[in-house]
């Protein structure tokens, strides 16, 4: 049916959006942590335990982008298929 048809190009489209959706969540969350870990490691350079919290809430950020990446394009992978 047309009907049918139509409503699930829909539904891939609204799940296509919801994904890009949520990785610019993962972007959006992952660039506050590498600014707060660069904001500390900016006023607070002698402080040696906030210099290595710092770092790693840098890290914390890239991580968290490169696993918004990966499932970005897990998801956008299946729904091309």
């Amino acid at each position: 049916m047309i009907d049918d048809d139509i409503r699930d190009r829909l539904a891939v489209e609204r799940t296509r959006l919801a994904n890009e959706r949520t990785v610019l969540a993962y972007v959006r969350t992952a660039l506050a942590l590498a600014a707060a870990g660069a904001a500390l490691l900016q006023f607070f350079p002698s402080l040696d335990w906030l210099f290595w919290m710092a770092w790693g809430l840098v890290g914390a950020g890239a991580s968290l982008l490169a696993v918004g990446a990966y499932r970005f394009q897990s998801v956008r992978g299946r729904l091309r298929e």
